[in-house]
């Protein structure tokens, strides 16, 4: 017996909902907010004349020569530079987080994210020049590094089994909340001149007091406690959140996960070994997938994207707050079926449906839509109609489960090296996409929504090849799942179980 757990036990497992992991999940998953609120925030105030002319000026004197084309112009490395120095910030602290979150717990992460959250929100609403405001988003970056791999991992252990898929996905309910709530506000503040974006990007502060006081008063993970040494305590917390004193066969194999789990010094090292190879996969290609969705391009510019169509500046940031309040409203679709439907049904009917809304779009801006011309409104409509569309595919499944699915299926001895990869490769590919997707939308022109298809007919088929179903299978017991897979039991070495 060499991996983790030694036998099936899951049909022993004890336990309830209670209210302590209700209040638990909502205080860890306020982390996602940060996340989404500073995705909407920053599209709409790039698309803010009062930002740019402070900061910006090449950029405004671009925007208002709108004979131009359509596709370019925002087409400016600077002005991208400002979206996604916070990713590779974040990329960054992830790794760092790491360690910090093995050693000292998911809650110290969690509370060291707020904090930084909250220095970053505060910096950027104060700028007073292009510097300042760039210290102030490596600030949220690391904020995020931590709070994204902190967050999740903590959902999934904290949540029962037959419910992890659903309380994990609080984490994606928290993100779209923040992107929606950020739109909402930049909606608001466009007309506050000329500091009104001062307090779209100030208003982060509270969401991240949220996460730091509200970490201070959660309690840490069982398996974490364990897996530090502080086994009755972890076991007090473990009856508590299950409310009943009948946990001796998840507590046992919390046990068996953490003595492996201590022996291996190097998880970073351990997690390329041979019989890791299928979550270490699922670790590098769920997140590279869920960016190449190309949803966070639409995310942070649709007032841009809109704007680029001809929508008016307001009916770019109306636009754009519809589509956040269709993603919010559909990752409920996805709390509501992942735990009956499963995994695999939601992401390959999710890719299948954002597919035929992307190759849509593309057609209409190819054929309608020319270097300075604007849309005609029908078509205007339409596109929205398809895009929203679009969102919400991507809200019932790559959206949460992107997130929950590599946070579930990770031994307790390389979870928080395999939750820091999943976060930097999300960070990555956030990245890449923010600073090039100016750029990209200027050469591609509509080729730019082909473009992401592409990438999701790919991801759809990794899905139906590779992806083993994960519903009810106990977070400690996953490694059996890998053995019955008809590809990666050819993968790993005989001696796994």
């Amino acid at each position: 017996m060499e991996d983790g757990v030694a036998k099936v036990r899951a049909e022993q497992y004890k336990g309830r909902i209670t209210v302590h992991v209700i209040i638990a999940c909502i205080v860890a998953a306020t982390g996602g907010s940060l996340f989404g609120y500073d995705v909407g925030i920053s599209g709409g105030v790039t698309s803010m004349d009062d930002f740019l002319l402070k900061f910006f000026p090449s950029v405004y004197e671009q925007k208002m020569h709108a004979h131009e084309n359509n596709y370019c112009k925002y087409n400016n490395q600077v002005l991208a530079a400002f979206t996604s120095v916070l990713y590779i910030s974040g990329l960054v602290a992830s790794l760092v987080a790491s360690p910090v979150t093995r050693k000292y717990g998911r809650r110290t992460s969690i509370i060291a994210g707020g904090i930084s959250f909250l220095i970053g929100s505060v910096l950027n609403a104060a700028a007073a020049n292009l510097a300042m405001l760039i210290v102030g988003r490596i600030m949220l970056g690391v904020g995020i590094g931590f709070g994204d791999q902190a967050i999740p991992l903590y959902l999934s252990e904290m949540a029962p089994t037959h419910l992890r898929g659903g309380l994990n996905m609080m984490f994606q309910v928290a993100t779209t909340l923040g992107i929606f709530t950020a739109n909402m506000i930049n909606f608001g503040t466009q007309n506050i001149k000329p500091w009104g974006w001062r307090l779209s990007l100030g208003l982060a502060a509270i969401p991240a007091l949220l996460m730091t006081v509200g970490g201070i008063y959660i309690p840490d993970t069982p398996n974490s406690l364990v897996e530090r040494g502080s086994k009755e305590k972890g076991r007090k917390i473990l009856e508590k959140i299950r409310g009943t004193n009948d946990v001796d066969a998840e507590f046992q194999d919390m046990v068996e996960a953490s003595d492996l789990a201590n022996s291996i010094k190097h998880p970073f090292r351990n997690i390329l070994d041979k019989r890791y190879r299928p979550e270490l996969i699922m670790a590098i290609f769920m997140p590279a997938f869920q960016i190449l969705t190309g949803i966070n391009a639409i995310l942070f510019y649709a007032p841009v994207l809109f704007q680029s169509m001809g929508f008016g500046r307001a009916a770019s940031l109306y636009s754009s707050a519809l589509t956040g309040g269709v993603l919010l409203s559909s990752t409920f679709i996805s709390i509501a079926a992942v735990d009956r439907l499963g995994r695999r049904p939601l992401l390959i009917s999710g890719g299948i449906v954002m597919i035929i809304c992307q190759v849509i779009v593309a057609i209409i801006l190819g054929v309608k839509f020319g270097e300075n011309q604007e849309l005609p409104k029908a078509y205007s409509v339409l596109v929205v109609v398809l895009i929203c569309l679009f969102v919400l595919a991507f809200g019932w499944s790559w959206g949460p489960l992107g997130w929950t699915v590599p946070s579930e299926i990770f031994p307790l001895e390389i979870r928080s090296a395999g939750q820091s990869i999943t976060v930097a490769v999300n960070l990555l590919f956030t990245f890449i996409i923010a600073q090039a997707f100016l750029s990209l939308l200027c050469s591609f022109k509509f080729g730019i929504f082909l473009f992401f298809a592409g990438w999701i007919t790919m991801m759809t088929i990794f899905v139906v090849l590779f992806l083993p179903e994960t519903k009810g299978i106990p977070i400690e017991e996953m490694a059996f799942m890998w053995r019955k897979h008809w590809f990666w039991q050819k993968i790993l070495p005989d001696d796994t179980v």
